[in-house]
């Protein structure tokens, strides 16, 4: 028997058109999921159970997703409710102003259930906070979600809501999509405005959709995408919705590829290289031309985009005294000092060379219209395996090893996929990840929608469904 949650984001906002249900049978539907399968998956940090009801009683907008449930990361200000950026230091905040992207989610009519867990600050890619459980992947729930937006996969994944917002700086969201099974889009620099703070100075990081399907990703894409008076960088406005990219054929692509990791060295389990290997033979299948490429970016670009990474850590710790330090975790203390030591002249030129590493990166895959590789090195790790609070210098190589292949789109700026197109033999997800040219979310939503189709995992649930 077919449950309200089994409905894909879309199917549900089009049963709400057609009055076969209410936004309110829904909001309770999901609250009641949420609030007896939280506890097992971390998955959310605060309710916002009596905002999402009067919201669902006067729904507003009349896009493909107004009425539908959602949920809003805990990096991402949302007036009225509690937004603690995953750290003590924030744990009674309670902004005035929401950022603009939640204004954009709640303008399409989407009704949040509350801020769904995320590291301190969103830094590591595992989502192990001091104020709260970590999350963890539905699969098992012995295992990491990922990060940072940890708590939105492990929300989607588990059926806790349809699909969330998550945000992106060095994989963020196609890590934790990759743990939990299901799709996280990285968009285009400068595709979702980052109004009214603009707290992002390095053009690393942008906010993304989290869902179970790829037509469920490229309409919430369409909610929350689009320049903000103010913004200082923006990506071309579309003259089509994202959606309807979904509906076209892709034609035939050059499709370069690549395993060997990027920013660590690293072994790769054999798993996730058969789920990129059958993914390349998929493609094929589909008519694509698929070509072994050398790594496109140089292993010198690690130590810029650390400084540039440190840094913005550093913004998050400057002019803290001693008493607040200490509230923070490890991890975040040691990047913070790293950046904060970091001269305004030596951000500069980091921030330079790391715009010169991504041209030339650009230019050597001009001649191919998306990238495949895995998304991660290995499977869902066990909860603590990266976490290092006595050596954060361990972790933080740790992290590197894990994921050696996200944190390159978001230097050049592209937009990219973690798609849930494989499985272990003992049931864990496996992503794979596809990336095309800044600008081209219409094209890879296209070539995502074929090869979900080809190999569709939408009756691919975890235990708790």
């Amino acid at each position: 028997m077919t449950q309200l949650h089994d409905l894909t984001a879309l199917q549900q906002g089009a049963a709400l058109r057609f009055g076969e249900i209410s936004s309110d049978e829904l909001v309770e539907h999901y609250l009641e999921r949420a609030e007896r399968l939280n506890p097992s998956l971390g998955a959310f940090v605060t309710f916002s159970a009596d905002q999402a009801r009067e919201r669902a009683a006067t729904v507003v907008g009349d896009g493909p997703l107004a009425g539908v449930p959602t949920a809003i990361k805990d990096l991402n200000a949302t007036a009225g409710v509690r937004t603690m950026f995953g750290s003590r230091l924030l744990g009674d905040y309670v902004p005035d102003e929401s950022d603009e992207v939640v204004r954009r989610i709640e303008a399409g009519g989407l009704v949040s259930l509350g801020k769904t867990n995320t590291p301190e600050f969103g830094s590591p890619c595992y989502t192990e906070s001091a104020v709260a459980p970590p999350a963890v992947t539905p699969w098992d729930t012995t295992r990491m979600a990922g990060g940072s937006s940890g708590g939105a996969a492990s929300a989607v994944s588990g059926g806790l809501v349809p699909l969330a917002q998550g945000s992106d700086g060095g994989g963020s969201i196609r890590i934790p999509a990759s743990c939990c099974g299901i799709v996280g889009l990285k968009p285009t620099r400068g595709r979702i405005s980052g109004a009214p703070m603009y707290g992002e100075i390095t053009g690393l990081a942008t906010v993304g959709p989290l869902a179970r399907t790829v037509r469920d990703a490229a309409a919430f894409l369409d909610v929350m995408a689009g320049r903000a008076v103010g913004d200082p960088f923006w990506a071309p406005e579309e003259a089509t919705p994202f959606l309807a990219a979904c509906d076209r054929t892709p034609g035939r692509l050059r499709v370069a590829r690549f395993s060997v990791p990027v920013i660590a060295e690293t072994s790769v389990d054999p798993e996730v290289l058969a789920a990129y290997e059958d993914a390349s033979r998929l493609l094929e299948s589909l008519g694509h031309e698929v070509v072994d490429i050398d790594v496109p970016m140089p292993r010198e670009a690690v130590a810029t985009f650390e400084t540039c990474w440190a840094v913005l850590t550093g913004l998050s710790t400057a002019g803290l005294d001693d008493s607040a330090r200490a509230l923070l975790q490890p991890l975040t203390r040691w990047l913070g000092e790293r950046g904060e030591a970091v001269s305004g002249p030596q951000f500069g030129l980091a921030l330079g060379e790391l715009r010169r590493i991504a041209a030339r990166t650009l230019e050597a895959l001009e001649p191919y219209d998306v990238v495949l590789t895995p998304t991660l090195a290995s499977l869902p790790l066990p909860v603590g395996a990266l976490r290092d609070d006595e050596d954060p210098a361990a972790d933080f190589e740790a992290q590197k090893r894990f994921t050696p292949w996200t944190s390159m789109w978001n230097v050049t700026g592209s937009t990219a996929v973690s798609l849930p197109l494989g499985q272990s033999a003992s049931g864990l997800p496996i992503g794979v990840m596809l990336a095309a040219a800044p600008g081209a979310e219409a094209l890879l939503l296209s070539l995502a929608t074929q090869v979900e189709e080809a190999s569709p995992w939408l009756d691919r649930v975890p235990p708790c469904w």
